[in-house]
């Protein structure tokens, strides 16, 4: 299916109008179709798979911001920390330490966002509250994590036809960093808030995001297939 470039364009300047970062989500699709977002301008892209993303990156252009949005098993982190730009979906203490320690082999700062579990289904990753706040305030100096970044949060709403059912998670999300936002330390400074993808982005900007996830929109529906 070709690159959904009219919805791009239309997509782009409402973004664009809001001040909100659009991650284009190439998960399962080539090279060229990256490329033809890339020649209009776009070069925040996100991926879901180490090992697609390892293979994409060597045969794209090099100023790409990549950014990791999938679960991450920290036996991976090595394979993408000499490049990725920003790992959106740290859910563990033990991710964040091994983010840490292959930053610190790169010689590199690694900006980071903690994914906080918003939605009904316990399929999705992510940190509840609790979690949340130990690894933001309470462990910020146990750990004394050096060469990482944290720029804020993400969070990924229930699969739901449901608005009031959405729309709580993600105000959830927001108050959670609006909370976070007041502190700051050696290695965290929430700037971002990373919410809403191609089913619900205009409803997660309303509600506070700054920084959107969109795939399907953009090129078409995934081929696992080829993936």
């Amino acid at each position: 299916m070709p690159v959904r470039l009219e919805n791009y364009r239309t997509i782009r300047s409402f973004l664009e109008e809001n001040k909100v970062t659009l991650v284009a989500v190439s998960k399962t699709k080539p090279v060229e179709d990256i490329l033809e977002l890339y020649n209009l301008g776009q070069r925040d892209f996100g991926e879901n798979y180490v090992q697609e993303l390892v293979a994409k990156q060597k045969h794209l252009p090099q100023d790409i911001r990549w950014h990791f949005i999938g679960h991450l098993q920290s036996n991976k982190v090595k394979l993408i920390a000499p490049f990725v730009y920003l790992i959106q979906s740290v859910d563990s203490k033990k991710l964040l330490k091994e983010i840490s320690k292959e930053a610190t082999k790169n010689e590199k700062i690694i900006n980071c966002l903690l994914q906080v579990h918003i939605a009904k289904e316990e399929t999705k990753f992510g940190l509840d509250e609790n979690e949340l706040n130990e690894l933001v305030v309470d462990g910020a100096g146990e750990m004394a994590l050096k060469n990482i970044y944290i720029k804020g949060l993400m969070g990924m709403a229930s699969f739901t036809d449901d608005e009031l059912v959405v729309r709580k998670e993600f105000n959830f999300l927001r108050s959670l960093f609006d909370k976070y936002s007041l502190k700051h330390s050696a290695y965290y400074d929430f700037q971002t808030l990373s919410m809403g993808m191609s089913a619900d982005y205009r409803m997660a900007i309303e509600e506070g995001s700054n920084t959107v996830r969109i795939g399907s929109l953009l090129f078409g529906e995934r081929n696992y297939a080829n993936s």
